[in-house]
C-alpha cells in the first residue's frame, strides 16, 4: 500500500500534473472573480483535454498489455 501511495505522489509531481494543477487554481480564482477570458478558457480546455487524454491512454495501454500479453 505504501509503494502505491509513493508512486501516485511521484506521478502527481510530474511537470504536466503541476501545470494542470496550477492552471486549475488560476481558473478557480478567475472564476470567482468573473474574469475568465475566452483565450484562457481555450488554453485551459486544451491542457485539461491533453492531461486526461494521456491518463486515459496510459490506463488503456496497461489494460491491453495485461490482457494481450498471454
Amino acid at each position: 500500500m505504501d509503494k502505491t501511495i509513493v508512486k501516485r505522489l511521484g506521478n502527481l509531481l510530474s511537470v504536466k500534473s503541476l501545470v494542470t494543477l496550477a492552471l486549475t487554481a488560476v481558473f478557480a480564482v478567475m472564476a470567482l472573480r468573473n474574469m475568465i477570458s475566452q483565450d484562457f478558457m481555450t488554453v485551459y480546455a486544451v491542457v485539461i483535454a491533453f492531461y486526461f487524454g494521456t491518463q486515459s491512454q496510459k490506463i488503456q495501454d496497461v489494460m491491453e498489455g495485461g490482457n494481450g500479453g498471454s
